[in-house]
């Protein structure tokens, strides 16, 4: 029975699937049924594990073979063709060939299981495939896959407005659908000029923004970053660099923009709420406007639908994007209030942006299809089990000497290191140890799935602590 199996899956082509399948034949057969996980981790028996590897090594060299020269074709095509981020034109870095993603598991080509610690760049809460984004999908490319929104409309567009609106900070009300995160910005700042010259503050052209933010990288997002990783001494609740900046330059800032609570890739910096409350009542008092940039932090991540629920205050201008779509498609938005819009429309003008893919009809679908699976409400308790299960196996981190800090927040975990981490080496560990982890800098940080299991967080943070551990002296 077991060989059938074997040559079934060998005639189909899904090799990868011969341990499992032959596992759980096994297992059925002794009427102790197993999950997919089992085979990663020690709760899997011995004894069925040996069986398999007894049964799997007259094929398994040939397999492999094909695998990984399937990956090193792969790989070698890329390095010929691509160019990938943040890297230069003839770059090295390990590069590793995906043949598919399930959940919260990513499958390599050569046949290697990775459990998803960054959720592809924070977007795939909901991990890879969910049954739902894909059926809704599916359903919206049959009737309509895209039209220009100048001059047109479709359900989509409308329907997703609807129901954002009823989770988004009170007084957003006009929505603007853009293709990325770092074009949902560009908008807001452009909202908050055209603003300032619909109400007759033209001299208002610049904007104020903390040490350490990251908010994309066209040209305009970068103007408002700052380059340099780190900002202890601005979030020492001391609002004294704000004032000074208001009290000089106030009549000509069009816009605080900033990161609720949570500063992303600038350097996986918390800070309280009452800072960012100190903050907006600053600004809003020098007649500035406020954006708050949560392409991040949006829908869930802190474990607030989202980071401005963490204050009583609310954004003039609200930028979303990364999660909107689960991570299946890309799409960002930006809201602001009436007053905004109308300011921007004094006069009759016009608000000059318009992408061409704005407000994608397949893209909407599965932002409908990600807030159905919010709106279950089992995020809450997800976020919970993470936080508590990276709060528990991370902190034996912060006694390694390597390590400056240690901090989680919502499915944020982070381990901030004294010096840069040696990045190639990590991914390399990590991936030999089968998670999925990209540090970058001396961050080494997870945000898995929300619907990865307590045992896939646990390997998480014990493979960072081992990792740390047995390698700090070339991080």
């Amino acid at each position: 029975m077991i060989i059938s199996v074997v040559a079934a899956l060998i005639e189909k082509d899904n090799k990868d699937l011969v341990a499992f399948r032959i596992a759980k034949d096994y297992w059925s057969t002794i009427k102790k049924p197993i999950h997919t996980c089992d085979l990663r981790h020690r709760d899997f028996a011995k004894e069925g594990f040996d069986l398999t590897a007894r049964l799997l090594a007259p094929i398994a060299d040939t397999i492999k073979e094909e695998l990984t020269s399937k990956q090193t074709s792969l790989v070698e095509l890329d390095r010929k063709y691509l160019w990938h981020p943040y890297t230069t034109a003839h770059d090295k870095s390990p590069l590793y060939a995906v043949k598919s993603a399930f959940e919260n598991k990513i499958l390599l080509e050569d046949g290697r299981l990775l459990v998803d610690g960054m959720s592809s760049w924070w977007s795939a809460i909901h991990g890879y495939n969910h049954p739902k984004i894909v059926a809704k999908i599916q359903h919206q490319v049959a009737k309509l896959s895209h039209i220009m929104f100048g001059g047109f409309t479709h359900n989509a567009a409308v329907n997703l407005a609807q129901r954002l609106r009823k989770h988004l900070p009170f007084g957003l009300s006009k929505i603007f659908f853009a293709d990325s995160g770092s074009v949902a910005v560009e908008v807001a700042m452009k909202m908050a000029i055209q603003y300032q010259y619909g109400v007759n503050q033209k001299e208002r052209q610049y904007f104020l923004t903390p040490y350490g933010g990251y908010h994309g990288d066209t040209f305009g997002a970068m103007s408002v970053c700052d380059p340099i990783n780190g900002m202890h001494q601005l979030f020492r609740q001391c609002l004294d660099a704000a004032k000074e900046i208001l009290a000089k330059h106030g009549s000509q800032i069009a816009a605080l923009i900033i990161e609720p609570i949570v500063q992303g890739a600038g350097g996986m910096w918390f800070y309280h709420p009452e800072y960012l409350n100190g903050l907006v009542r600053l600004a809003k008092k020098a007649g500035c406007l406020v954006i708050f940039d949560e392409i991040a932090t949006g829908f869930g991540h802190t474990g607030r639908f989202f980071a401005t629920e963490w204050i009583n205050t609310c954004p003039d201008i609200l930028c979303i994007g990364k999660a909107l779509t689960g991570g299946m498609l890309t799409l960002a938005a930006t809201a602001c209030t009436d007053l905004v819009a109308d300011g921007i429309s004094n006069n009759n003008q016009v608000f000059m942006h318009g992408p061409t893919f704005m407000a994608n009809p397949l893209a909407c679908a599965a932002a409908q299809a990600s807030l159905d699976i919010l709106e279950e409400n089992a995020w809450p308790e997800q976020i919970e089990m993470i936080s508590q299960t990276m709060q528990k196996y991370l902190a034996p981190c912060a006694n390694l000497d390597s390590i400056q800090d240690v901090r989680v927040l919502g499915d944020i975990g982070v381990v901030e290191t004294k010096t840069k981490v040696h990045t190639d080496f990590l991914v390399q560990y990590f991936v030999e140890h089968g998670v999925w982890i990209r540090p970058f800098n001396n961050l080494v940080y997870i945000m898995p799935p929300y619907i990865s299991p307590s045992m896939d967080i646990e390997l998480l943070c014990q493979t960072i602590y081992e990792a740390l551990a047995k390698h700090e002296n070339i991080l």
